[in-house]
C-alpha cells in the first residue's frame, strides 16, 4: 500500500513507527483508559514539507485511540551449563496494546 500525503514517524518504548490516520499498530504496554497522545514526534510528512524533530518536534502530536490490550506469543529459552551440569528454562509474554492513529496534529507548524 503506498504511503498517505501526511504521515509521521514517532517514538514509544524505545521503538519507531510509521504512522498515518486509519493505521492499526502494537506497541508496548501504554497507560490510559481509551486514548493516548504521543508527543515524541521524530519527523512529521504533510502534502508541502517535510519537518525533522531535532530530537522531536516541539508541539507536534499524535492522537491515537486505545483498540485492544493483549498479551504478545511467549518466548522461550534456555540457559544450559554442561561443565556444571545446569540448565534452566525461562519464557516471557510481553503485554502490548493495539492502537488506532485518529489524528496527527503539528501544533504551530501547520499555520
Amino acid at each position: 500500500m503506498p504511503r498517505p500525503d501526511r504521515y509521521a514517524v514517532i517514538q514509544t518504548g524505545g521503538k519507531q513507527y510509521v504512522v498515518y490516520k486509519g493505521r492499526q499498530l502494537e506497541v508496548e504496554k501504554l497507560a490510559g483508559k481509551s486514548r493516548v497522545v504521543f508527543d515524541q514526534v521524530l519527523l512529521a510528512v504533510n502534502e508541502e514539507e517535510v519537518v525533522m524533530g531535532e530530537p522531536f518536534i516541539k508541539g507536534a502530536k499524535v492522537k491515537a485511540k486505545i483498540v485492544e490490550r493483549f498479551r504478545a506469543p511467549k518466548i522461550k529459552g534456555f540457559k544450559f551449563d554442561k561443565k556444571m551440569k545446569y540448565g534452566k528454562r525461562y519464557g516471557h509474554r510481553q503485554e502490548m496494546t493495539r492502537v488506532e492513529i485518529e489524528q496527527i496534529d503539528l501544533g504551530a507548524l501547520e499555520d
